[in-house]
């Protein structure tokens, strides 16, 4: 089936990229496969991490097909994009659907991309992982890859406001060494948020920014002298929102 939908969004985002001098640096690349099935399990810090996230296997290209939560699909402007560039629409109350149609695409060679986190982590490290990306690479018998995405945080998350037009941003991509799947999902994902964790840490610290000050700091975790909420503050916040 013709790619109508994706390529120019692809071109649309790098033409914006290019006019906000984004600073976007791409390691590890040549771990996703040019060819055949993939799961990309990435860390979540921005409601933009797919479009990066995506951009990490053009080197390879690759076109990733993301799960996202269905009232992504369900919106006007945003519902049509989605669909037209094949993602994955996830329903809570009825997930087996939606895993059995990346289990598909899977096996028809397609790469699957994955927020195990299942939510931005406010407290921009590593939250605890739901298994659903190991299992599914496990059954399609396809790489595990993890992917680590720093700086998205600055332009949109959770709880900040939008600053989209931002300028000289830099972003860092980085793809680490597949995670072999052949064993127990548990000890899997624990080794897959061991290794996101990893890459996460290096790229925070070796971004090539710093907070301009304490009121900028809100960007920066907790351990590394910012003031974003610890993990532990994080999750009451998120325990609290749907009370809100």
């Amino acid at each position: 089936m013709a790619e109508l939908v994706y390529p120019p969004v692809i071109a649309t985002a790098k033409a914006m990229f290019r006019v906000l001098d984004l600073r976007i640096k791409v390691e590890g690349e040549q771990h996703i496969p040019r060819q055949g099935g993939a799961v990309i399990a990435s860390n979540h810090v921005s409601y933009l991490d797919f479009i990066f996230c995506g951009l990490g296997a053009q080197p390879a290209r690759r076109l990733v097909r993301f799960m996202a939560k269905k009232s992504v699909f369900d919106h006007r402007i945003s519902g049509p994009l989605m669909r037209g560039m094949r993602h994955i629409p996830v329903d809570r109350n009825a997930g087996i659907a939606s895993y059995r149609e990346a289990l598909a695409k899977l096996k028809d060679g397609e790469v699957v991309g994955v927020f195990p986190e299942a939510t931005i982590s406010r407290s921009f490290t590593v939250k605890e992982l739901k298994t659903g990306a190991a299992r599914m690479a496990h059954s399609a018998k396809v790489p595990l890859i993890p992917m680590a995405i720093w700086g998205t945080q600055r332009l949109w998350t959770k709880g900040r406001p939008r600053t989209l037009t931002r300028r000289h941003l830099p972003i860092t991509i980085l793809i680490g060494e597949p995670v072999p799947t052949q064993r127990d999902q548990e000890a899997v994902t624990a080794e897959l948020h061991a290794t996101l964790s990893a890459l996460v840490d290096r790229a925070q610290r070796d971004y090539p920014d710093v907070p301009a000050g304490s009121d900028d700091a809100w960007w920066q975790p907790a351990h590394l002298g910012g003031s974003a909420p610890t993990p532990q503050e994080a999750a009451a916040l998120d325990d609290a929102a749907p009370a809100r």
